[in-house]
């Protein structure tokens, strides 16, 4: 592929929201197989936040075989359950959410006590497990060394420094880029970093790395995340497909609303949906602005400046995820849900306004992610012709606007 056609992908973060991300790539996934373009990797650059760090580190394992590496990816959410993920047992969740939230009501009479205090509200050494036995890291050397892979970008945000971080492989020197408050490092990339992307914050403890020689903890990279496509940008994408986790604009007409005081859950969700969404739309609202004022300039007004237009197509869900998740909260352990009621998140269908949009990260059960992998599939083919186009399975290659 040339590097004026390099393709990039940049799948966002959302934790078990994630799981729509699949079913876009399961549609893509699809199409090529339709017109018998099985044999090439559509994405050469992969760029990921959070969960979308895991998919994208699974797409780069299997970046010889696309097509077989999305369908891999599918099988393994499709299977996914609570416990794959973080400890629901018992024992697990009073020594870490039951243990947390006890020392946040009682901290101060506990803590002189408690040597070892919880790091988080769940345990996710389930998570670290799967990782190990799924993903074998040494393929994406394989990978650029074969040319099915020109770079793997995965994003964390640093507790100790502030800094939001991009860890990186590429196959062609690329020099790392530093901007405020965010940096590049290139680096050979571990189970460490993914789970690292994926601590959501609260939820899953931080994770120690080496930056600049010096260690770090790091929690989820799309906290302070400004510009989730820079990354795909720096390593050469000029034409991007971004994949969200969440709306980007919320459907027309009035929604029902409670008058009563937020709970912890509500808020909690509120600030997720904050973390996680709104920085994407700013960047694609910020490239839509640049397209444009590109647009309007002369070829020689273009010729001096450094920046290009970006070939830019957006999915992200066409439904209320938090909606989606209040029908599907019964699925969780009852440890889980009683923990969640502590915080509290509603279980009734009634009012899925309750805390709904806090289990939407966290519901990793075979319901809630299949209706993700559903709507993913269902979003992308009702684009057939944009994703075709973009993918170059389709006659008309006209440049187009940012959607």
């Amino acid at each position: 592929m040339s590097q004026e056609s390099l393709a990039g992908l940049v799948l966002m973060g959302g934790g078990a929201r994630a799981a729509y991300q699949v079913g876009v790539l399961q549609a893509i996934a699809g199409l090529l197989r339709e017109r018998g373009a099985t044999r090439r990797n559509p994405f050469p650059v992969l760029a990921g936040t959070s969960a979308g760090a895991i998919n994208g580190a699974a797409l780069a394992c299997g970046a010889a075989d696309f097509v077989g590496a999305a369908e891999e990816l599918a099988a393994t959410w499709s299977g996914l359950r609570v416990e794959h993920v973080y400890r629901a047992d018992s024992l697990g969740v009073i020594r870490s959410g039951a243990r947390w939230l006890t020392l946040l009501s009682l901290g101060w009479l506990l803590a002189r006590w408690w040597r070892h205090r919880p790091r988080s509200l769940l345990d996710n050494r389930p998570l670290a497990e799967l990782l190990h036995r799924t993903l074998d890291l040494r393929r994406i050397d394989w990978a650029l060394r074969h040319h099915h892979l020109q770079a793997l970008a995965v994003t964390a945000s640093s507790y100790s420094s502030g800094q939001h971080v991009t860890f990186y492989q590429a196959r062609s020197p690329v020099e790392p880029w530093s901007r405020s408050q965010r940096l590049a490092e290139r680096t050979r990339l571990t189970h460490g970093h993914l789970l690292a992307s994926a601590a959501i914050p609260f939820v899953f403890p931080a994770v120690p790395l080496q930056v600049q020689g010096q260690q770090e903890y790091f929690g989820d990279g799309s906290m302070r995340q400004t510009a989730p496509i820079s990354p795909a940008v720096h390593l050469g994408a000029q034409r991007i497909l971004v994949i969200g986790a969440g709306r980007l604009q919320e459907p027309p007409g009035p929604r029902a609303v409670s008058g009563d005081y937020p709970s912890l859950a509500q808020i909690a969700g509120h600030a997720l949906s904050n973390i996680f969404l709104d920085a994407l739309a700013v960047d694609v609202e910020r490239a839509r602005r640049i397209n444009h004022t590109l647009s309007l300039l002369g070829p020689e007004a273009r010729g001096r400046t450094s920046l290009r237009p970006l070939d830019l197509l957006v999915i992200a869900p066409s439904q209320r995820l938090d909606d989606l998740a209040a029908r599907h909260i019964g699925e969780l352990p009852s440890t889980i849900r009683a923990l969640l009621r502590a915080l509290g998140v509603s279980g009734d269908l009634r009012a899925p306004g309750e805390g709904a949009a806090l289990a939407s990260y966290l519901l990793f059960e075979p319901g809630y992610v299949r209706s993700l992998m559903d709507l993913g599939r269902q979003d992308t083919l009702a684009r057939r012709t944009e994703v075709e186009r973009f993918l170059g399975l389709s006659d008309a290659q006209a440049p187009r606007a940012v959607a």
